[in-house]
């Protein structure tokens, strides 16, 4: 009888035994299943945000059949002494690389969609390269292209500043060899890149020191200098450990890591800069339309860059693609991630205002940069005219003075703090 019971005793164990074996194994099966499937997911991502060899077959196609010509064709398609390097593209269709060029560092940017649209929540039309290099057509006069451009920042600008002045810098840099005339291939790609507002913004903006200095084009890619940091904070982690970190810790570990309090402020500075470099400057005003660190980038003197401007758009441009656009709330009103203006509810259709200011919305990207570690003694004040300055709306009365004198606050604020520094 006590054997018996020992060998149920024992056969027992052994189905416990291989139950737990069997689950552990399943459980084991599963985890790598999942792992290996999220994986696979993230590398095809990866692989669509990551196609510089499309975009240089592409623009290489074109210059070598006569299409398009620009300074950085050469050394891109025929010498090869411009590489595509390390991916940093966020958007499949906004191609964006470190790129190195003979002994210079810079980045390289290539689109892979028709340019000139503006995407309210639809999917871009594939890239239509043949449509995008249609213009000018052969037989055009430089008299003729310089009507062509005036007509063009007409549109987009509206009557602001010295708009000839504008053309003549245009073909100035259309110029890629400097052979003193503009080529067909020069001019088509110099309309192509006409297309892209950043590219306008670059133009218009290049004796500014926010503004990355263009060093060269070809059809519509362009190459800018480099920028030593490439977000306003935060850690670039491999995607792999990406997937472990929840998003909320993510966020509050991105501001451990950044540069020193005095350093924030400079690049702080910097960036309240750029905002009076957009605002109503000589040819208009521009709106920032997607306000994130990951767009703004600094030098190793930690002088602000941009890094992305592709969603800064002018004004007058932005409020001829909204004005009567069908609406059924606020949410069908908004460019970008940041420029909202209202649904007309009684017409059911979007009105034109857009409802904050550039500065209220970089204010909001500041608060939580500059007030982490700020000095005690100035932390209040700071604190108030942040919540001032993101307070701020379009339709404020007065509200241009009251932005000039937020603005004016928080920069003597900050510089009066850091001015005694070696940082500054």
């Amino acid at each position: 009888m006590e054997v018996l019971e020992q060998v149920q005793r024992r056969a027992t164990k052994l189905v416990r035994f291989s139950y737990m074996r069997m689950k552990y194994l399943f459980i084991s099966w599963l985890v790598v299943f999942i792992g290996s499937w999220v994986m696979y997911v993230q590398y095809s991502t990866y692989t669509e945000l990551c196609r510089g060899h499309d975009c240089r077959k592409i623009i290489c196609d074109k210059y070598k059949t006569g299409v398009i010509d620009g300074s950085a064709c050469s050394s891109l398609c025929a010498k090869e002494t411009l590489y595509f390097g390390k991916c940093l593209s966020t958007k499949p269709n906004k191609q964006m690389y470190l790129g190195i060029w003979g002994n210079l560092q810079g980045v390289i940017k290539c689109q892979m969609e028709e340019a000139a649209q503006f995407d309210f929540g639809t999917d871009p039309e594939p890239r239509k390269e043949i449509v995008l290099f249609d213009k000018p057509t052969r037989g055009t006069t430089v008299e003729k292209f310089k009507e062509m451009v005036y007509g063009l920042f007409k549109a987009k600008l509206g009557e602001q500043g010295n708009l000839s002045e504008l053309v003549n810098l245009i073909l100035s840099f259309a110029d890629g060899n400097k052979d003193g005339r503009v080529s067909l291939p020069e001019a088509k790609s110099a309309w192509a890149l006409l297309q892209l507002d950043e590219f306008l913004l670059m133009v218009i903006l290049q004796d500014k020191e926010h503004t990355p200095k263009l060093m060269g084009f070809c059809g519509d890619l362009y190459v800018i200098e480099r920028v030593e940091y490439t977000s306003l904070y935060g850690i670039s982690l491999p995607w792999i450990i990406e997937l472990l970190i929840p998003s909320g810790f993510r966020r509050s570990m991105d501001q451990w890591f950044t540069p020193s309090w005095p350093r924030k402020a400079k690049i702080a500075i910097g960036l309240l800069e750029f905002v009076e470099d957009v605002f109503h400057g000589p040819y208009g005003n521009f709106l920032m339309c997607d306000t994130s660190a990951k767009n703004l980038g600094y030098n190793d003197k930690y002088d602000l860059k941009m890094m992305d401007m592709r969603k800064i758009v002018p004004e007058m441009n932005l409020k001829e693609m909204i004005k009567d656009r069908p609406c059924e709330s606020d949410m069908d009103c908004v460019y970008g991630t940041d420029c909202r203006t209202v649904c007309d509810q009684s017409k059911m259709r979007c009105t034109t205002e857009v409802i904050q200011p550039n500065l209220a919305k970089v204010c909001q990207l500041l608060k939580d940069y500059l007030l982490r570690g700020a000095p005690s003694d100035i932390h209040e004040e700071l604190e108030k005219q942040l919540y001032l300055c993101i307070a701020l709306k379009v339709t404020a009365n007065q509200m241009e003075m009251e932005h000039s004198l937020i603005l004016n606050n928080l920069k003597m604020l900050l510089w009066k703090k850091i001015s005694h520094t070696n940082d500054s």
